[in-house]
């Protein structure tokens, strides 16, 4: 039974507001949880939404973080298709967009990321798409499909995750896809070079085909239809639909307005939090893609926009606000599937922190596990179609320690072995 002697607030409706409202159940708490999403849909995850709900693979359904009536049996509070659109900290309320207003003596900021946008000419023809919300997928589903019936042409802008998974699943269904990406490969900016042409030439062999070293700088239609897109190096690619893929920005916004510490745009940008998810507002906590959180292992401050992060931030910061002792220190982790490679992430390092990249196992196959290294510290490891080393490769980097080169490349040696 509720009591309404306290009230938490959670604002945003996917996985780590989700996850977040289920574990101040889980920790006994008995206020009011009011959890507020500006999407009509429940709360869900969002992988599926280039993975395998895209693909067809998976039902609708399988994205939800919880069946529907989950929440009125933990007596959450629902508001659905319902923007926040003030902060008053002062008053210790938030204003809805239909005039509402909730106060809180704890809130959540789970307000993720939104789409970054072409601004170039003919966006808005129809056909040309973004990805971020279930309603996006299930529009962006039926047109790979009649692209695939009908022999169209899909140009993707950005090589990141979501361009090349999308471009998987597009060709799955028969559709032609080509790729613009300004650098010289996929991923070029989280993988490097070496990684990123391991992937290259997994699509090529495909039939994605590639235009690197460029932008796009006009798409072109016809009767309001896209018909072509136009790049910065005199190039035109035909196409029937287009997808940007360039990117997301966090929503901070809502924060922002009210005066709280935002990071640097140079360092990814976000809600600055520290080490237990708190904003510069001792009330107030933000969690998952928005938030920036001061890391006390890798001792620099992290936007991290994948699955995992808003899987164990959310419920790290539903305990933060119960008062619990909170230090989030995990080993940043993503996953992606494309085709039949599946690969998994672990670590951080980015462009300029380390001197080498050290694979074990077969490139050539696509079945080994590549290592970036800092005067022979593991800083990442990515495991691609070797599996269940995730654990082994976090204690590598979680240890910090120096390392054989010669033994973490062999094969036969385990990897638990390299551990002092």
């Amino acid at each position: 039974m509720v009591d309404a002697h306290q009230t938490f607030v959670i604002v945003g409706g996917g996985l780590a507001g989700a996850k977040a409202a289920e574990t101040l159940r889980s920790e006994g708490f008995t206020g009011r949880v009011i959890l507020v999403c500006d999407e009509r849909d429940h709360p869900y995850e969002r992988p599926p939404l280039s993975k395998g709900y895209l693909t067809g693979a998976d039902e609708r359904d399988s994205v939800f973080v919880h069946e529907p009536a989950w929440y009125a049996q933990a007596e959450i509070e629902l508001h659905l298709g319902q923007p926040a659109v003030q902060l008053d900290r002062t008053a210790k309320a938030i204003t809805l967009g239909d005039g509402t207003r909730i106060h809180y003596d704890k809130l959540l900021l789970a307000t993720g990321a939104e789409p970054r946008r072409l601004d170039i000419p003919g966006t808005d023809l129809a056909g040309v798409h973004h990805l971020r919300r279930l309603a996006h997928a299930d529009r962006l589903r039926g047109v790979l499909a009649s692209l695939g019936r009908d022999n169209g042409h899909l140009l993707i802008a950005g090589a990141g995750w979501i361009g090349l998974e999308v471009a998987a699943a597009a060709r799955g269904y028969g559709a032609e896809v080509t790729i613009v990406e300004p650098q010289p490969t996929p991923l070029y900016g989280v993988l490097g070079p070496e990684l990123g042409t391991v992937l290259a030439d997994l699509h090529r062999e495909h039939g994605v085909r590639f235009h690197f070293g460029a932008r796009l700088t006009e798409i072109t239609g016809q009767d309001g239809m896209v018909l072509a897109a136009r790049t910065d190096d005199g190039e035109e690619h035909p196409a029937h639909s287009v997808l940007a893929a360039i990117g997301a920005a966090p929503r901070t916004g809502l924060a922002e307005s009210a005066g709280l510490a935002l990071a640097d745009r140079a360092d990814g940008g976000g809600i600055a939090v520290d080490a237990s998810l708190r904003t510069s507002d001792p009330d107030i906590h933000a969690a998952g893609d928005v938030a920036a959180a001061q890391h006390p292992l890798l001792d620099t401050r992290l936007r991290v926009e994948h699955w995992a992060n808003a899987l164990n931030e959310g419920p790290a910061a539903a305990r933060a606000m119960l008062g619990r002792q909170v230090s989030y220190d995990r080993i940043p982790y993503f996953f992606s599937d494309q085709y039949d490679l599946g690969l998994e992430y672990s670590g951080y390092a980015p462009p300029g922190s380390y001197d080498q990249v050290l694979l074990r196992g077969d490139a050539a196959k696509r079945e080994f596990i590549a290592f970036w290294l800092d005067e022979g510290r593991v800083m990442a490891g990515m495991n691609v179609n070797v599996w269940d080393v995730t654990e082994q490769i976090q204690q590598l980097v979680r240890s910090g320690q120096r390392v054989d080169t010669e033994a973490l490349a062999d094969p036969a040696v385990p990897l638990g072995a390299l551990l002092a």
